[in-house]
């Protein structure tokens, strides 16, 4: 399966950062669809299918291994509308911990492919890959967190929810898991614990 054809003057929009983090997506779901497959897919046919040249894959991701990595992880984690289907609501601490709940056991399960996408990107950044130029990661985590808050805006100032979204991008996902582990050494229980302390603060936080 091909992801759809990209309008016959993307080349021109090349350079607008949306339209790269656009590429890049659909870079990630060509490798899914051949993966489901059953089979390894080269770089070529992922190109192929994302309806890009394999000079353009290899912009963005630094061998085929770091975009099979990336394309596990993305298959792992849910799109926000079948976390929170329209139309449901409830507390928003209590959606946002759900977020983080999806995410710190997708990381659990997946934490080798995780640190290997981690370093990747490093390698990426470190090998002069302008921060303007093409992404280096796909932003998964802002959609849910976005979807979480969705049905509580009014509870809000008009600019807080997009500050509570940057910070609590700090709070799920795979970087707190190197903090908590790594750097803190804590267990996975209190890993949580602290997290759903730190959701709770800033929630209230934006409230205010």
């Amino acid at each position: 399966m091909s992801v759809a054809r990209p309008p016959k003057n993307l080349d021109a929009a090349r350079g607008r950062p949306n339209q790269r983090r656009s590429t890049r997506k659909d870079l990630l779901l060509a490798a899914s669809h051949l993966m489901q497959k059953g089979h390894k897919p080269t770089l070529e046919a992922i190109a192929e299918a994302a309806w890009v040249s394999s000079a353009t894959a290899c912009r963005y991701f630094p061998s085929i291994d770091a975009l099979l990595v990336e394309a596990s992880i993305d298959l792992a984690v849910p799109e926000p509308d079948a976390l929170f289907p329209p139309g449901t609501g409830g507390d928003s601490i209590a959606r946002l911990t759900s977020v983080d709940t999806v995410l710190h056991d997708m990381i659990l399960a997946n934490e080798a492919s995780v640190r290997l996408m981690l370093a990747s990107t490093i390698e990426l950044r470190a090998h002069g890959a302008a921060a303007n130029d093409v992404p280096a990661r796909q932003n998964r985590r802002t959609p849910l967190i976005e979807a979480a808050l969705a049905p509580a805006r009014s509870e809000f100032r008009p600019a807080a929810p997009k500050t509570l979204a940057q910070a609590l991008a700090l709070v799920v996902g795979s970087e707190s898991m190197i903090v908590f582990k790594d750097v803190l050494q804590l267990d996975d229980a209190q890993a949580r614990k602290v997290k759903r302390w730190m959701i709770g603060c800033l929630v209230e936080a934006a409230r205010k």
